[in-house]
């Protein structure tokens, strides 16, 4: 089993009912949702290339999926989470925007992410001792060969390439588009999350996912709200 802490929004919300529809599948229910059609791209175009995100569930990366260190258990990371989110407040975006990122298509932030970024790395360094060290295989995944110097180091040091300095929040929408139909892709996207888009957007909790084993979709385990350490188990 491996757990992710991932920011996501309330399943509730708007934001996540939309993405659950875009993705092809609800994380928190594990429920899979009709995709829709668009006059620039088909459902079925859309499923071709959500895939990975589907099984990944929607969401932003703050700290990598990671198998529990030896000597902790899932109490342990439930406790540690709890204990962090209590002392540290939520806080605002200036909104989000649909963009590409190494050619993907994702949800991104606007404005200053300062706040957001150090946020992050925050995320990563206190839950470190919950993770194991990575194994030979789990570091040939990454492909450390294509990585910059400092993204191998991270690697090494964190379990994930692309934290710190190396971080650039985003909500994945698909795998890697490719350029001749990256606009049409984009104008979906742009279309699909329109009622969620260019507004203030509240980072509010962090989100447990866990892959119950090796290539299963992520589900969503619990959300525990910034600022109020109380921890909901997601029906």
């Amino acid at each position: 089993m491996r757990y992710a802490i991932y920011f996501a929004p309330d399943p509730a919300s708007q934001l996540a009912e939309l993405a659950a529809s875009w993705i092809g599948r609800d994380a928190a229910t594990g429920r899979t949702v009709q995709q829709p059609d668009f006059d620039c791209m088909g459902a079925d175009e859309l499923a071709g290339i959500t895939g990975p995100a589907r099984r990944y569930g929607f969401h932003g990366t703050l700290k990598a999926p990671f198998r529990l260190a030896e000597d902790k258990c899932e109490s342990d990371l439930i406790e540690a989470m709890a204990a962090f989110c209590a002392g540290r407040p939520r806080f605002a975006l200036e909104g989000l925007k649909i963009g590409s990122i190494d050619g993907f298509v994702a949800l991104l932030p606007e404005g200053d992410v300062s706040e957001l970024s150090e946020f992050a790395g925050d995320v990563v360094s206190a839950f470190d001792a919950c993770r194991a060290e990575l194994t030979e295989a789990e570091i040939e995944r990454r492909n450390p060969e294509q990585l910059s110097l400092a993204e191998l180091r991270n690697l090494m040091r964190w379990g994930y390439p692309y934290v710190f300095d190396c971080f650039r929040f985003h909500m994945t929408l698909t795998s890697r588009v490719p350029d001749k139909d990256r606009d049409r892709v984009l104008r979906a996207a742009r279309e699909h999350f329109a009622p969620t888009t260019e507004q203030q957007f509240m980072i509010d909790a962090l989100t447990l996912f866990i892959e119950p084993e090796h290539g299963a979709p992520f589900e969503i385990h619990s959300r525990t709200p910034l600022a109020s350490g109380l921890q909901r188990k997601i029906a």
